[in-house]
């Protein structure tokens, strides 16, 4: 028997090792990540209930999630109607960003929830609902949501004046999770849930003042 040269054993070890690695790769899209990151938002929901969210929360924390996710999902069906009706480029542009930010915060939203063990609001949101029916919602509601009527408005628009009621709708809408996030930040316990309440805060913001922008220019 010839002896075995020391490249074939290098060769062998290499190969070795490289089947670990594979299998690491492999598994590395199912790691969730935070909120912070802005990406792979809410892969808690698909892992075990507190995986990757702190269980530390209070009732405000409940709240804001419980009231911001109805929320989002009227603000992604204004902006589905914006990327098809509009007439403006950039009113079109905005509406996809306003949905590439928002799709993925409803996501992470409910993992929060379902680490928590609270109830998750239905999917999909329903234009003008009473928010009162909700858990963890007041008679109040959420500001800035719009209602059935103005929503019915807003599919009925069409042109130029489509554009600028879907602005100024929009500006309010904004103007309301900006204000909600704003009072997570104080009452709310959850180092999670705070960080996506800065996070919507500085994004709406910014397009608070560019849909300002576009009113005055359009």
């Amino acid at each position: 028997m010839s002896p075995i040269r020391p490249s074939a054993r290098l060769g062998a070890a290499v190969a070795a090792l490289a089947v670990p690695f594979v299998l690491v790769a492999c598994g590395a899209d199912n790691t969730p990540t935070s909120p912070q990151t802005g990406t792979q938002p809410g892969a808690a929901t698909s892992a075990p209930a507190g995986a990757g969210v702190s269980r530390e929360h209070n009732d405000a924390d409940v709240r804001f999630a419980q009231t911001m996710i109805p929320h989002h999902q009227q603000a992604v069906e204004m902006a589905g109607m914006a990327t098809e009706r509009a007439t403006s480029a950039e009113v079109k542009d905005l509406a996809t960003q306003i949905r590439s930010a928002q799709d993925p915060e409803i996501a992470t939203m409910t993992g929060f929830l379902q680490a928590w063990g609270a109830e998750v609001p239905a999917t999909g949101a329903m234009s003008g609902m009473d928010h009162g029916s909700m858990p963890g919602m007041d008679q109040s509601g959420m500001p800035g949501m719009m209602t059935k009527e103005q929503m019915q408005q807003l599919g009925g628009a069409t042109g130029a004046g489509f554009d600028t009621m879907f602005l100024q709708m929009m500006i309010a809408h904004h103007q309301g999770a900006v204000t909600d996030a704003q009072r997570e930040l104080t009452e709310g316990t959850n180092p999670e849930a705070k960080a996506l309440a800065s996070q919507i805060i500085e994004g709406q913001t910014a397009e608070i003042t560019r849909m300002q922008q576009l009113l005055k220019t359009g």
